[in-house]
């Protein structure tokens, strides 16, 4: 497990070579495969500088020991500058080349157990380094390269290598090739779809994962009407003077502590939480995603988020008005570089102002929420009420369930 777990974090030591803050994950993904290809290279090469010193090949050894000469300083500089361009230039480059200088310089493909196939890993590695497009330079070069291989064939003088270990060459350049293609693509796929994971929570995080789907389809304007949702807005009383009394640490982990937990809430009654102002939470029900009790379940958070705030803090002075509303209402998705899932129409107006008006510690809530849930829960009338834009409007304080 200690022996994982060291080899995990060499990875990512490696993988972290000419990282840049900002880059797009996708490049940050290109430069870590590019460094771990070059570095498993590196260690595979002196095989073939103590096999070729052996045989007594001074040329042929040459090449695979040039390769490490001038790549380790490459990593380096790499690691400094953070050049990823010229970096990967050169690597493809030597990468390409190498195998089949090495290949002539051994008398061909049977005298160099087809070495070239080394030449293969560039080309097709060049499609996750490149790209699709970029790719398709660096595969016609190993094409041209094989012709080319092809057409001296006949006049190379091939060296004396035992059979045994042509025989042991052929099976290592079929092996070290396909074994490095399958490490660093596994890695490339892995580190991608775990980056996708990450991706897909960040977006699930700012929109509803059916309105989420929508968009991945590119559809375009994204908009609902809903016929029946019920809407919540909840403000932590008197927050203003409370914040300028707390250093902003202290206001930021409240606010997180609080919205945090009503978040849990939203998960457990499956309602949608719709944004943050400030210090105000909004929460909505039947949307967008239909259901016929949301108002019962956005009823039953309200009380929750009155309990769970009692409780929640060492700060005994959090207390929360809370106005809620059901009704039609239009929802949908804005923006363009920063989504955002929201709900207009009277229903959401009406909301609003019934928490804006509301009593500190209760649920303030319209006629026609009472009119929904007054055969089941205790309400307290508290007559009319003049709200912004809409003038004396009737409204109630939801207790709770009846006994």
């Amino acid at each position: 497990m200690t022996n994982r777990r060291e080899r995990s974090l060499l990875i990512q030591r490696l993988a972290a070579f000419g990282a840049v803050d900002g880059d797009a994950e996708d490049e940050r993904l290109r430069r870590s495969t590019l460094v771990l290809s070059t570095s498993l290279i590196c260690v595979l090469t002196p095989l073939w500088v103590v096999t070729y010193l052996a045989l007594g090949l001074p040329i042929p050894m040459s090449i695979p020991l040039g390769y490490l000469v001038v790549t380790i300083p490459s990593l380096v500089w790499f690691a400094r500058t953070r050049r990823y361009v010229p970096f990967r230039t050169f690597q493809l480059t030597l990468m390409l080349l190498l195998p089949f200088a090495l290949q002539w310089s051994l008398g061909g493909f049977v005298a160099s157990s087809a070495v070239s196939l080394w030449g293969l890993w560039p080309a097709l590695g060049a499609v996750l380094f490149v790209g699709a497009r970029g790719a398709v330079v660096w595969f016609a070069g190993y094409l041209a390269l094989l012709a080319i291989s092809a057409a001296i064939e006949p006049i190379l003088e091939p060296a004396a290598i035992p059979d045994a270990v042509q025989t042991a060459f052929f099976v290592g350049n079929l092996t070290g090739p396909s074994l490095v293609a399958y490490l660093l693509l596994q890695y490339f796929v892995r580190e991608r779809d775990r980056e996708h994971q990450r991706s897909e929570r960040l977006l699930l995080n700012v929109l509803p994962a059916a309105v989420a789907a929508r968009l991945k389809q590119r559809e375009g304007v994204i908009a609902d009407r809903f016929p029946e949702a019920t809407v919540l807005f909840a403000d932590i009383v008197d927050f203003t003077p409370l914040a300028v009394g707390l250093p902003p640490e202290d206001v930021v982990r409240l606010l997180d502590e609080v919205f945090t937990a009503f978040d849990r809430l939203a998960d457990d009654y499956r309602l949608e939480k719709i944004k943050t102002i400030g210090d105000a939470y909004m929460v909505a029900g039947g949307v967008p995603t239909p259901r016929d009790d949301h108002c019962e379940a956005v009823a039953e958070m309200a009380l929750a988020m009155l309990q769970v705030c009692q409780g929640l803090t060492d700060l005994n002075t959090v207390r929360l008005r809370i106005g809620m509303d059901t009704g039609p209402v239009v929802a949908g998705v804005i923006g363009q570089r920063k989504f955002s899932y929201d709900l207009w129409g009277d229903t959401v107006n009406t909301a609003s102002r019934l928490e804006s008006h509301g009593v500190p510690g209760s649920i303030q809530v319209s006629s026609r929420v009472y009119d929904r849930l007054s055969d089941r829960y205790s309400f307290e009338q508290r007559g009319l009420i003049d709200l912004k834009g809409k003038g004396p409007t009737p409204a109630w304080l939801l207790l709770g369930p009846r006994a």
